[in-house]
């Protein structure tokens, strides 16, 4: 099974892994998300979702331009962005486990998912909920049900 690290292909950096505890526990999650995460944390994972500075704009419902300015001025997302950037930490560590690598993952995510009526769950990913639902159907997969 891999782990963040000693899996050569996940690229996690110190601040990620001093969150891997905190996301692994929902009412750490909730505590850290209402104090906001770095706007470059928000970055870190999406590099490490192989996202795109666009594709996580808008999963975060804002634009690139202020994701930048944050990062470059060193602001705190709010809560509710935090909260899924946190997620999405946890879902990316969970779907390493499962799926072997991150690149697995990631291609995984682009595909239509019997389990979420045959959407891609990178497109649920826009909202806390749709997180869980993608996260739970990673759960399943990894315990062998796949009805």
């Amino acid at each position: 099974m891999a782990t963040a690290a000693t899996h050569p292909t996940a690229v996690y950096s110190p601040a990620l892994l001093g969150l891997q505890a905190t996301v692994a526990d929902s009412f750490a999650l909730v505590m850290e998300a209402r104090t906001g995460v770095p706007a470059k944390t928000a970055f870190d994972v999406a590099s490490l979702l192989k996202l795109s500075a666009d594709e996580l704009a808008d999963l975060l419902h804002t634009t690139t331009k202020t994701l930048r300015a944050y990062r470059e001025g060193k602001k705190r997302l709010g809560p509710a962005a935090s909260e899924q950037v946190l997620k999405l930490l946890a879902l990316a560590s969970l779907g390493e486990k499962v799926f072997g690598s991150l690149t697995a993952f990631r291609r995984w995510l682009d595909k239509p998912a019997y389990g979420l009526d045959n959407q891609a769950p990178l497109a649920l990913l826009e909202t806390s909920g749709g997180i869980d639902l993608v996260a739970d159907e990673v759960d399943r997969i990894a315990h062998g049900d796949f009805a």
